[in-house]
C-alpha cells in the first residue's frame, strides 16, 4: 500500500479521531499517529476513567444516603477498591475499542509507534515512524499534554504519582496528600475521600478551582472540609523527601506526609522531540501558535486540542479539530472560545460557560448578576434531599446580553450545553422568555435565574 496520504494526524485523543473521523468520512486517506494508545489522555489517563471511579463514589454516597428518601438498607455499605479500579479498566477498554473500531469505518490507517517530522518540500511533509517513512499533505498536530512537573527537590522522585500512576493503584491508600488543589486535584480528593482515604490538598493560591466561579469554589471547599478533606491554601510546596511533603505557610515551614503524593498542578503541551522545529513552526510560550482555523504559521500544518496551550478540554480539541478539517476541505469555519463549557465532576458537580464576574470586571465590562439556589428547582428539592446548590447569571448592564453562567449542584454537567448555545447565539435575558423549558427540570433554573434582572 502506497505511504502518501491527505492528512497526517499525530496523536490518537479527542482531536486526533475526531479530526480523522471526519476527514475520512469526506474522502480523505488518513493516516493516524499514537505512541501509546487510542483515546488518548482523556480516554486512557483522565476523563474517562476518572468519571468511573467518581460514579463509584455516588453510588456509594447514594446508598449511605438511601434511608432519606425512605429506602432501608440493611447491612454495612462499603466499597470494595479492587472491584471499583477494575470496572474502570473495563470501561475504558471498550471505549478504546469503539474509537478503534471508528478509526477503521473511515478507512484511516493507524500507525502504533511515535511520529517524528523529516522534512518538507513543497506541500509534502515527510514523518518517520517506526523505522519507516510516509508523506502527508496535510499535517494535524494534536500530541496532546503530558503532568507539569515544577523544579521542586523531590518532585521527580518515583513516589511522587500523576494523573496516569494514581489510576493504576491496586489498594487503596490510607492517606493522601494532593498537591495542587485544582480541577484534576479535587476530583481525586472527592473520590479518594468518599473511599475513606484520609485527603489533604497544597494549593499554593488563595482559593481552590482557578478559573471557577469564586463563589462556586468556596461553596465546594466548604463542603469538602465538611466532609473531613484537609485544605492549606496560600500555601508553597518546597521540598519532597520521600512522601512528607514540606511546605511554606504564613511565614511557617510546614510537613504531611500521606501514603501517597499525587502531583496535580497543570499540564504542558507535548511539542518536544516531534521535528516540528526542523520545518520552521512557530511556538508561543504555551504551545503551538494557531490561528482561527487552527492553522499553524505554516499553510498545510495545523494544530488542535492541548498541544496549543490555550483551553486544555477535550471538547474543545474535537471542536478544534473539526475546524482544521473542515479548512482543509474548503468549507468555511472559524474556531470560537466564547462560549467553551468547563466542568468538574465532583459531588457536587460544577459547570460554567462564559465569563465569570470577576473575569467581565478584569476586561473591564459593566455586569450584573443575579444567583438563585438549585432548590428553587422542583425537581432538584425533589431528588436531592438536604443538598444545596445554585445557578449564577452574569449579564451585561447596558444591553443585558448573557456573558456567563456557572452552576453547582446537581447534575449541572448535563445541562450546561444550554447555557452554552444562548451564550453563542448572544441571546439577551428577554430573548430566552421565548425558550421553552421542559417541567419538572432542574435545567429551569436557568431560565428562573435569567427571569430575575
Amino acid at each position: 500500500m502506497s505511504n502518501k496520504f491527505d492528512i497526517a494526524i499525530l496523536g490518537g485523543g479527542p482531536a486526533g479521531y475526531v479530526a480523522a473521523e471526519r476527514a475520512g468520512a469526506k474522502g480523505m486517506r488518513v493516516i493516524l499517529f499514537d505512541k501509546r494508545a487510542l483515546g488518548g489522555v482523556c480516554l486512557n489517563e483522565g476523563c474517562i476513567p476518572t468519571k468511573t471511579l467518581l460514579n463509584s463514589a455516588k453510588v456509594l454516597e447514594n446508598a449511605k444516603e438511601a434511608s432519606k428518601y425512605g429506602i432501608q438498607l440493611e447491612g454495612s455499605i462499603m466499597a470494595d477498591f479492587g472491584k471499583i479500579m477494575k470496572r474502570k479498566d473495563k470501561v475504558v477498554r471498550k471505549l478504546v475499542a469503539g474509537v478503534k473500531a471508528k478509526m477503521k469505518h473511515a478507512k484511516a490507517e493507524v500507525v502504533m509507534a511515535e511520529a517524528v517530522v523529516k522534512e518538507k518540500r513543497g506541500d509534502v511533509i515527510t514523518l518517520v515512524a517506526d523505522g519507516n517513512e510516509y508523506q502527508a499533505t496535510r499535517l494535524l498536530v494534536c500530541s496532546g499534554s503530558e503532568a507539569a512537573v515544577p523544579p521542586i527537590p523531590g518532585l521527580d522522585s518515583s513516589n511522587v504519582l500523576t494523573n496516569r500512576e494514581i489510576l493504576q493503584l491496586k489498594t487503596l491508600p490510607q492517606s493522601l496528600v494532593i498537591i495542587g488543589g485544582g480541577v484534576i486535584g479535587s476530583e481525586f480528593a472527592d473520590f479518594f475521600n468518599a473511599m475513606g482515604t484520609k485527603v489533604t490538598v497544597i494549593e499554593m493560591l488563595p482559593e481552590i478551582l482557578t478559573g471557577v466561579d469564586e463563589d462556586i469554589a468556596a461553596f465546594v471547599r466548604k463542603e469538602f472540609t465538611q466532609r473531613g478533606i484537609d485544605y492549606h491554601l496560600n500555601a508553597k510546596v518546597t521540598e519532597l523527601k520521600g512522601k512528607e511533603v514540606f511546605f511554606e505557610k504564613d511565614g511557617k515551614l510546614q510537613s504531611i506526609t500521606g501514603d501517597e503524593v499525587l502531583l496535580s498542578v497543570g499540564r504542558r503541551p507535548n511539542v518536544a522531540g516531534i521535528g516540528l522545529e526542523n520545518i520552521g513552526v512557530e511556538f508561543t510560550p504555551k504551545g503551538i501558535k494557531i490561528d482561527g482555523n487552527c492553522r499553524t504559521n505554516i499553510p498545510n500544518i495545523y494544530a488542535a486540542g492541548d498541544v496549543t496551550g490555550f483551553s486544555l478540554l477535550a471538547h474543545t480539541a474535537s471542536r478544534e479539530a473539526e475546524v482544521a478539517v473542515n479548512h482543509m476541505l474548503g468549507r468555511k469555519d472559524v474556531m470560537r472560545y466564547q462560549a467553551i463549557p468547563g466542568v468538574v465532576y465532583t459531588h457536587p458537580e460544577i459547570a460554567g460557560v462564559g465569563l465569570t464576574e470577576s473575569a467581565a470586571k478584569a476586561k473591564g465590562i459593566e455586569v450584573e448578576t443575579r444567583q438563585l439556589p438549585m432548590a428553587y428547582a422542583g425537581r432538584f428539592l425533589a431528588e436531592n434531599e438536604g443538598k444545596d446548590g445554585f445557578c449564577k447569571v452574569i449579564v451585561g448592564k447596558k444591553y443585558k446580553e448573557i456573558l456567563g453562567i456557572h452552576m453547582v449542584g446537581g447534575a449541572c454537567s448535563e445541562m450546561i450545553w444550554g447555557a452554552c448555545a444562548l451564550i453563542e447565539a448572544q441571546f439577551r435575558v428577554q430573548d430566552v422568555e421565548e425558550v421553552v423549558f421542559p417541567h419538572p427540570t432542574v435545567s429551569e433554573i436557568i431560565k428562573e435565574t435569567i427571569f430575575q434582572f
